[in-house]
């Protein structure tokens, strides 16, 4: 089994074909996928993506290019909402200032909050950070001696200071298909050096399609061309790396059904 630990199938992407992007996915070998939330008003259509099909579950939280358009939420309100058997994180949130879509101080104080909702229900916090690694660090470090929560730093592109920090309290590190570009040298370097017990692979679909597929619509199936990227910057066997990813998925992402079937599973590949 291999796991797609960050997509965003409520997008209009895939409004026309979503059972046909779901079955292969399956048909690759994935088990799971988590589909991500970006703004709580939107909340409603992720959640009916993840009650449509078995295998698939959500998170809630805006992302921080929302931020300000959504800095009413409260963690109370992300708490009752998390409750849903179906929604498994808190986020995405974070700051972004590659484009600076809001205010950093709303991304700040919206990424304080969804850190407060995970800390209280214990679910992972799923980060995004962009070109913003110093503050990031600096918050996560604050937020850290006040209660540790469970997290991810998701769609890694950071520097290496940033991955180390999120290390050293205790985060773990997602991996996406940037990981497969032939200009990503730096980030294949940092995840040769990560923890293999704190790694996760994904594919924030539909954007950055993995080789062979970049510039096309991303999709969960094409996971495992990350994981056999990552195979290979380890050393170690496809099956390996599946089973691996797969167990740190579950026990990251403790609430999702079917951690005692995190065994290897080579699939049909990914298409």
């Amino acid at each position: 089994m291999l796991v797609d630990s960050h997509c965003h199938l409520d997008f209009p992407d895939f409004a026309d074909e979503l059972d046909d992007v779901v079955q292969r996915a399956r048909d690759a070998g994935l088990g799971r996928m988590v589909t991500i939330c970006t703004r709580v008003k939107k909340f409603p259509q992720v959640l009916a993506v993840a009650e449509r099909f078995e295998d698939v579950f959500c998170s809630v939280g805006t992302h921080p290019h929302n931020a300000d358009e959504e800095l009413d939420v409260t963690c109370e309100q992300l708490v009752e909402l998390a409750a849903h058997p179906k929604v498994v994180a808190i986020g995405e949130a974070g700051l972004d200032y590659h484009y600076d879509k809001a205010p950093r101080d709303a991304q700040a104080q919206g990424l304080r909050v969804h850190i407060a909702a995970a800390r209280e229900t214990g679910l992972p916090l799923v980060i995004h950070s962009r070109n913003a690694d110093e503050d990031m660090a600096k918050i996560l470090e604050e937020e850290t001696k006040i209660g540790a929560f469970p997290a991810v730093l998701h769609c890694f592109s950071s520097g290496r200071a940033l991955a180390e920090k999120g290390i050293e309290l205790g985060l773990y590190v997602s991996f996406s298909g940037i990981l497969t570009f032939k200009n990503s040298q730096d980030i294949r370097d940092i995840a040769a050096d990560m923890p293999k017990d704190r790694v996760l692979v994904e594919t924030d679909a539909p954007y950055l399609a993995p080789m062979p597929h970049r510039g096309k619509r991303n999709e969960p199936a094409f996971t495992a061309h990350t994981a056999d990227v990552l195979a290979d910057v380890w050393g170690m066997e496809r099956e390996d790396v599946w089973k691996q990813t797969t167990h740190n998925f579950f026990r990251l992402f403790s609430k999702v059904p079917g951690s005692g079937k995190c065994t290897a599973n080579k699939g049909q590949g990914a298409a």
